[in-house]
């Protein structure tokens, strides 16, 4: 066993202690570890309230947003709810528009225009889903509000928090948590009414007759706004979102962001200085942008991966510019080749429609362009074969041999239609279960059909299977167009 006392490493250490000054107080010490916590504790943010011309427009798009979701279940069309994803019945109705699980390559393109919209306005402008439209920043911009019209202003609530409990910080704290619960469950029971129609959902709630998924999910949904906007803020968009951690890749810089002028800012001042004093910049040091920040960064550190972009920084150093008498725009939206090269607004615009916000707009608009295509030329109904495995070909009445299949129709459209079944691709054959299908708005059907040859012609093409498409038409009805769905698949001939 090796004596650590003797190794090179221990008396180098001792020599170097021996020949350190040492006070009378650390002559009996020789070794100081210092332990290095690896997580810090979180302090609490209180942002302070702000006014100005971005956070007019933040709560104009808090309006905007809030509104689409908690109206349009409400809405009605033809007689239903206008949007609705009845999951049971596997249909999605949005206004006119019934789409059916087959039509999911609809869903795969509005993730991709979303995608492509938010690299665009990403490599434009930075974090504009961030600071106005993310419904995180969303129901935190409209918790904070219900904290400050209940618990006060951002001085207030710091003074309240750290003083002892009494009556009137038990009532403050008991309404703005009675109001964060009552606003997260309203939230959940919209949520909810996406997919269970709202106007029953009320009834059941009035009746206390919700399902057990349902209660789950409005519980659910309520709890994740309830902790998310009331609690967690800060912490979500600091270290649960991803794209604070890939926004990097999407900037450059061309990439207007929130920025810092620090030749006109520094050296910071208190805005007054005598003949004799050092030169000052037009920051005055108050540090509102810090009490402001939802995230509780400082921008005059430079561009940070919390910063949500939502310009209340902006907001409150163009107010302490006006009050002092500076030009505003010390913290103002600029890209950093304006900021290093002193250009002006015309140069910095003439940057933004570079080749790359060119391509993000060109595949954009033609993703849309197809989108909306696809949607017009749509044919409202759809077609699905299943062969039927217990037997895939028979010979029946006289030698006919005898294929059965089990066809789904699916209306699409919102009026009663009707269809027919017949057969291409096949010698003399002969349909039957499929003459005429009625079926009502957005109604969906298996019809059982058979298909069958005879045997003069099963004789000719011999055994094994032979390429068929069935057509199934819509027929006209008044001035409708004719609409027709072909669909491939096999006819089986047996040895």
């Amino acid at each position: 066993m090796t004596d650590s006392t003797n190794t090179p490493e221990s008396k180098t250490a001792e020599t170097a202690n021996q020949a350190a000054p040492q006070s009378p107080g650390q002559q009996t010490a020789h070794v100081h570890e210092q332990v290095v916590s690896l997580y810090k504790k979180t302090e609490k943010i209180y942002a302070r309230e702000v006014e100005g011309w971005f956070t007019r427009w933040r709560w104009v798009m808090v309006w905007v947003t809030q509104l689409v979701f908690y109206v349009t279940p409400w809405l009605t069309w033809n007689g239903r709810q206008a949007v609705l994803y009845d999951l049971t019945a596997r249909r999605f109705y949005m206004g006119g528009l019934v789409l059916y699980p087959q039509d999911f390559i609809f869903l795969t393109a509005l993730l991709v225009i979303s995608a492509y919209g938010l690299f665009l306005f990403t490599a434009v402008a930075g974090r504009l889903w961030c600071g106005y439209a993310c419904p995180q920043s969303v129901y935190t911009e409209i918790f904070m509000w219900i904290e400050n019209k209940i618990e006060g202003s951002r001085v207030k609530r710091m003074k309240m928090d750290k003083g002892p409990w009494n009556a009137e910080k038990l009532a403050r704290k008991s309404a703005k948590q009675a109001a964060w619960i009552a606003f997260a469950l309203w939230t959940g029971f919209t949520f909810v009414g996406y997919f269970t129609p709202i106007r029953v959902l009320a009834q059941e709630v009035v009746t206390l007759g919700m399902g057990p998924w349902e209660i789950f999910w409005v519980l659910f949904y309520g709890f994740a706004t309830y902790g998310n906007a009331g609690y967690m803020r800060e912490q979500v968009c600091k270290y649960m979102c991803p794209y604070a951690r890939f926004q990097s890749a999407m900037f450059d810089r061309d990439t207007l962001i929130i920025s810092y002028d620090v030749k006109r800012g520094e050296p910071r001042g208190k805005g007054k200085k005598s003949a004799d004093s050092a030169p000052q910049g037009d920051c005055v040091d108050c540090s509102l942008c810090v009490q402001v920040c939802p995230t509780g960064i400082d921008i005059r550190k430079g561009l940070q991966s919390e910063c949500i972009g939502c310009a209340a920084c902006i907001d409150v150093c163009d107010g302490v510019m006006d009050k002092i008498g500076k030009p505003r725009g010390l913290i103002r939206y600029a890209t950093l080749n304006s900021m290093d090269n002193g250009w002006g607004r015309k140069e910095m615009w003439a940057r933004v429609a570079r080749p790359r916000v060119m391509i993000y707009t060109a595949i954009l608009f033609a993703v849309v362009a197809v989108f909306l295509y696809s949607l017009y030329s749509r044919v409202p109904f759809r077609v699905d074969i299943v062969r039927d495995r217990g037997a895939l070909a028979r010979v029946v009445d006289e030698g006919f041999v005898e294929n059965v299949y089990r066809v789904q129709v699916m209306n699409a459209s919102e009026s009663k239609q009707k269809y027919r079944i017949g057969v291409e691709q096949l010698m003399q054959a002969q349909v039957s279960g499929g003459e005429e299908i009625v079926l009502g708005p957005a109604e969906a059907r298996w019809v059982p059909i058979a298909v069958r040859i005879p045997p003069d012609v099963s004789s000719r093409m011999g055994s094994g299977a032979f390429a068929m498409t069935l057509v199934v038409e819509q027929l006209r009805q008044g001035d409708q167009a004719q609409l027709d769905v072909r669909e491939k698949t096999t006819f089986m001939v047996p040895r």
